[in-house]
């Protein structure tokens, strides 16, 4: 199975025409209040922190770069094809490799799998909007690429934050001009129920060794100045 063709479509036709300019999406905060948090909560449950480091859904790279600062091999990979001209832009210099990849797809997540072998994985902001169709083979590509010795840290926006962003996009303002894009193209986030996640980890055979609540942070404002973060759960998972 692979995502739905409108799904795909829904992402390219985002990145196609998403700015290039640094925190212009609505969801691409500096590394300093994302991956880095995010690295400090992952590092101490690596069994094996000189496996490949995927970054699934790595979107314009922004994450992916800081990752390759500080892991040996860094892969990005994203369904969208113009997300990753955007991340390959942004790294002239090569810090990271770059892959058009469908983790829903059983076939390209055995092929990355066979050519990394087991790898350790980040992945941000990635299942909440999936279609619920696609959520489970997902989480089955997630695990065939942590194989028997990696690791995964996966954020994913609360159930709570659902409501968030309808009230975000009903406001008097609304949406919010970053916000805005995501809702255009038929992207849903906050869309999985809290009790279903763990539920597609276990059936994917994955075990949850740590988890806890992280707000989300964006670049986009409220009309008072502060910044719009939306709840989150973080988990660290592995192998059963």
């Amino acid at each position: 199975m692979s995502v739905t063709t409108r799904y795909r479509q829904a992402w390219e036709g985002f990145w196609s025409e998403a700015p290039g300019e640094p925190g212009a999406v609505f969801w691409d905060a500096e590394p300093a209040v994302t991956a880095g948090i995010h690295l400090a909560l992952f590092e101490p449950h690596l069994s094996a922190p000189g496996l490949p480091l995927v970054d699934l859904g790595c979107g314009n790279g922004t994450q992916t770069r800081f990752l390759a600062d500080r892991f040996p091999r860094v892969v990005g990979a994203d369904l969208s094809a113009a997300a990753l001209d955007h991340a390959r832009l942004a790294d002239p210099a090569g810090q990271a490799s770059y892959r058009l990849f469908d983790a829903a797809d059983k076939t390209e997540a055995e092929t990355l799998h066979a050519e990394l072998g087991d790898a350790n994985v980040y992945m941000r902001g990635v299942l909440h909007q999936c279609e619920p169709a696609d959520r489970q083979p997902l989480v089955d590509g997630l695990a065939r690429l942590v194989g028997d010795r990696g690791c995964a840290f996966l954020v994913e926006l609360a159930e709570a934050a659902g409501a968030v962003l309808r009230a975000l996009a009903q406001g008097p303002d609304a949406p919010p001009a970053k916000l805005a894009p995501v809702f255009r193209h038929g992207i849903a986030p906050g869309e999985v129920a809290d009790a279903a996640v763990p539920e597609y980890l276990s059936a994917a055979g994955l075990a949850v060794r740590a988890s806890g609540e992280l707000p989300l942070v964006t670049t986009e404002c409220r009309a008072d100045g502060s910044r719009i973060e939306l709840p989150s759960k973080w988990m660290v998972v592995g192998r059963d």
